[in-house]
């Protein structure tokens, strides 16, 4: 993962929590379906992870970690927990409660500390090595699987639905919140959402979805380019917008978009 991957302003357990209080009941979604369907979800995994690791091969990535000198430390797993975003330690966390002998059990009080830096006191120089050993883990492997739900996929897909939104802009509200994180700045993806929201209304709202989009992705992308980590946007410029400008508001494959210029592909 190059520098380019990296996302995400500091995290919290209370701004989830925020995020998740304030989505009011689902209304109905557009016609465009819903990325709790196993086939919409496993494209959505595989749409980040061509941004985030360069392959469609998302479960190939429990065992990845490094640090990407962004300034949140080690960036690890399939939706790139950070060390330094609080994270990280709720995964580690949730994988102690579920088997408290694990191998990264000893990492929690260093995990504590480092959190909110790009600090790999206490960590190294043995944590990536016991973290591909945890990733062997199938009960670790789930652990990352659940935490990326709670924290990122669910919250987002619900708002999104609450929006009226279809997969499309369900993956679209997954996407930022991957790199940008829950909240509610400018650059998280709280503030995005309103940035977007003061030009145009939601579907939910009687607006245009296509319309809607494309001021979320605007705002996005504005949200990217304030950041030197970011500002190559084509996640949103030759991926999303790709699909916004074909209609594609049901993400139906076949699907063809590039990342930082790789081409990818998803057949059905």
């Amino acid at each position: 993962m190059s520098t380019a991957y990296t996302r995400r302003s500091v995290l919290s357990a209370a701004a989830v929590l925020a995020l998740c209080a304030t989505l009011a009941p689902a209304a109905s979604a557009s016609s465009g379906g819903d990325l709790n369907d196993p086939q919409k979800k496993e494209i959505a995994m595989e749409l980040v992870s061509s941004a985030e690791n360069s392959t469609l091969d998302w479960k190939s990535q429990y065992s990845y970690i490094e640090d990407i000198h962004d300034g949140r430390g080690y960036t690890a797993g399939i939706i790139g927990f950070c060390s330094g975003t609080g994270d990280m330690l709720e995964l580690v966390q949730l994988y102690t409660d579920r088997k408290p002998s694990n191998v990264l059990a000893k990492y929690l009080p260093a995990l504590e500390k480092v959190n909110g830096s790009d600090s790999h006191s206490g960590l190294d120089p043995n944590f990536k090595k016991d973290w591909a050993t945890a990733a062997k883990d199938s009960v670790f492997q789930q652990a990352q699987n659940d935490e990326r739900d709670r924290v990122y996929f669910n919250p987002s897909v619900s708002q999104a639905k609450s929006d009226g939104l279809g997969a499309l802009g369900q993956f679209i509200y997954y996407d930022a919140i991957v790199m940008h994180g829950p909240g509610d700045d400018g650059t998280s993806f709280g503030g995005i959402r309103a940035t977007a929201m003061r030009k145009a209304k939601t579907p939910a709202q009687g607006g245009n979805e296509t319309t809607y989009l494309n001021a979320f992705l605007d705002a996005r992308k504005a949200a990217m380019l304030t950041e030197e980590a970011h500002s190559d946007t084509s996640r949103v410029d030759t991926e999303q917008r790709v699909f916004l400008k074909a209609g594609n508001l049901a993400l139906n494959p076949p699907l063809k978009w590039k990342v930082y210029g790789e081409p990818f592909e998803i057949d059905s």
